[in-house]
């Protein structure tokens, strides 16, 4: 009985050292982190305000100031965009892209000035939002750049976008079976038709893919006219049988 009680007191002590030296680690991590960010404090890419230990890329405000895109039951104005155009199982964009605006600054520090995390954190915030609805997707591809335009930016910030969505989903990130095959202008100050005009037969499907009978989920920073995705589309269904749906952070 004795050697009985002397082994339980010795689990007992052994089960609160553990607990009390995960603790200690904890709490130093914690002041490690308070250290480093006192030192070199994180702030909102927005306004430029500290953030809180809570936060992370912008501060609450700032989110809350984001001009969300409303969906109800009955009517995704997103979706329209693809209407009569090529076939989507589901698109979703989260905030209203608007010249001037936080979220413009934001998608220019994404693209230009090499913030991929806000590409990869805001990916994962709305992914989070809509999982339910994109359970049933079998693989992530985002929007291919051009390797000569891969080479001078560093990095796609449709795949940084697509990293962010595919830890959420834990489904797999594909950027070897679709690719631009040409090098084309900027979208920029185009027109609807030119837009489409100027993306006409830029992608290709890599032969021998292992595309067929998925469900593709497509990523990209920002919807506007959506000649882009529907290119992408067209290249993807008229190579392989399967399902499109699409995300996008902005709609312009």
């Amino acid at each position: 009985m004795d050697k009985f009680q002397w082994n339980y007191k010795d689990d007992y002590l052994s089960f609160f050292s553990t607990r009390l030296s995960k603790l200690n680690i904890m709490l130093l991590k914690q002041y490690f982190i308070d250290f480093v960010n006192l030192l070199f404090p994180k702030v909102c890419y927005c306004c430029n305000e500290q953030l809180l230990n809570n936060e992370e890329l912008i501060c609450t405000k700032c989110y809350i100031d984001l001009p969300r895109i409303i969906v109800n039951d009955n009517e995704n104005p997103v979706e329209k965009v693809f209407w009569g155009r090529v076939k989507t199982e589901k698109v979703f964009s989260f905030v209203q892209y608007a010249k001037g605006g936080k979220f413009q600054d934001l998608i220019h520090q994404l693209k230009y000035k090499g913030k991929k995390e806000i590409g990869f954190g805001f990916g994962k915030r709305f992914a989070k939002e809509v999982k339910n609805e994109l359970k049933d997707i079998d693989i992530i591809i985002p929007v291919p750049l051009h390797w000569r335009k891969f080479k001078k930016r560093g990095f796609n910030q449709a795949e940084e976008i697509a990293k962010g969505i595919a830890e959420v989903l834990n489904k797999p990130l594909n950027t070897k079976d679709l690719k631009r095959i040409i090098e084309n202008p900027t979208q920029t100050r185009k027109s609807r038709y030119h837009r489409w005009e100027n993306v006409e037969g830029i992608f290709a499907v890599k032969e021998g893919n292992s595309l067929s009978n998925k469900h593709v989920l497509l990523v990209d920073d920002v919807l506007t006219t959506g000649a882009t995705l529907e290119a992408c589309a067209m290249a993807l269904q008229h190579e392989v049988n399967m399902r499109i749906s699409i995300f996008t952070l902005g709609y312009a």
